[in-house]
């Protein structure tokens, strides 16, 4: 009788499981829907509680620089909160049992949400603002040729003469006189803002500019020539120091929009990268363990 002798181990089943993609798209898309849902959800609630703390009739509107924090912070909140729930949805969904693997389905995430996001502020918003300016513009386009068609229309039927308009038109044109004590003070007041952007620019027509206002004002005021230059000289000291005064300004608005330009980018560099960590972490967190 044949005898059948065993080592006393038992062989041990071997099973082959097909090769697990790393990245799982279909995830990554459930979980882009489910981060930018909650964004979308939390942000009309955010403008919800926003509008129920203005009270025009009471006058007991917050201020703009603190609605302006309380906005900032409400939406890195949402932003959290948002990217965190869809790389946690994204790898639990993948079923990834390494945390690098469930690292990168996060951030995915969270660069297809951000992507998305320029994409709908760039093109549907542009497209809708610029579709309402070019609607305006055929409208203004239309109205604007009917008028220019009706206008002749209208001239006859009131009886205007073309030519007499023609000539009241040539003689609102007509130059001043050359003698300013024949100006009347309509046309002396026209004369002097024709001088002014040659003596702005300085130089021999900014020479010849002052020396035809003096005459224009000692004409018209009646006073001596020496008295007028001391009253053109006085008024041009004014205008140089507004001007000045405006480039300044202008400058430090110039430097003061710069500082807060950049101010803002650093600190929607900062928000980003809080909401890449969020996904990041709600992914990792969202790893199932490897069965053994």
């Amino acid at each position: 009788m044949a005898t059948i002798v065993t080592t006393g181990r038992v062989p041990l089943e071997t099973t082959s499981e097909p090769a697990r993609r790393r990245v799982s798209w279909g995830a990554i898309f459930a979980g882009v829907v489910i981060a930018v849902a909650v964004q979308l959800l939390l942000g009309i609630l955010g403008t919800g509680i926003g509008l129920s703390m203005v009270d025009p009739v009471e006058g007991s509107t917050p201020g703009a620089a603190g609605f302006g924090i309380g906005a900032g912070l409400y939406w890195l909140i949402t932003t959290v909160v948002a990217l965190g729930a869809g790389g946690y949805a994204a790898a639990r969904v993948s079923g990834v049992t390494e945390r690098f693997d469930a690292l990168v389905h996060g951030l995915v995430v969270w660069g297809v949400t951000l992507i998305l996001t320029l994409y709908l502020l760039t093109s549907a918003v542009g497209g809708i603002i610029g579709g309402a300016f070019r609607t305006v513009g055929t409208v203004a386009g239309a109205a604007g040729s009917t008028v220019g068609a009706a206008a002749p229309k209208a001239a006859q039927i009131a009886g205007i003469d073309t030519n007499d308009v023609r000539d009241e038109a040539s003689a609102y044109l007509s130059a001043a006189p050359a003698d300013p004590a024949q100006m009347t003070p309509e046309q002396a007041q026209k004369e002097i803002a024709k001088q002014l952007p040659a003596l702005a620019r300085g130089g021999s027509d900014g020479a010849q500019a002052e020396s035809r206002i003096v005459d224009i004002v000692a004409a018209q005021r009646k006073i001596s020539r020496p008295e007028a230059q001391a009253q053109v000289t006085r008024a041009k000291a004014q205008f140089v120091q507004a001007k000045n005064e405006a480039v300044q300004t202008a400058k430090s608005a110039a430097d003061a929009a710069a500082g807060a330009a950049a101010k803002t980018s650093f600190i929607l560099v900062l928000a980003l990268l809080v909401g890449a960590g969020a996904a990041a972490f709600g992914a990792t967190t969202a790893t199932r363990r490897r069965l053994r």
